[in-house]
């Protein structure tokens, strides 16, 4: 009974942009910015998801990602 009322904790994926879209097709560009990202360095944290799982493999070429608990 306990465990039914307790909510599952979500993971969360720190994603890190290593390299430049400049050079990469337009909609690349576009999941960087929508991710959060859009600069070499910058880290957002998103909640791991079927859709942010989709973003990444489409950008995961310019992309580092941790599992965060």
């Amino acid at each position: 009974m306990a465990a039914s009322t307790k909510k599952a904790a979500k993971k969360t994926l720190r994603i890190t942009q290593v390299k430049s879209s400049i050079g990469h097709k337009s909609d690349q560009e576009k999941t960087l910015k929508a991710l959060g990202l859009g600069k070499i360095g910058r880290s957002v944290e998103q909640v791991d998801n079927d859709c942010v799982r989709g973003m990444i493999f489409k950008v995961k070429h310019l992309v580092e990602v941790e599992e965060i608990s």
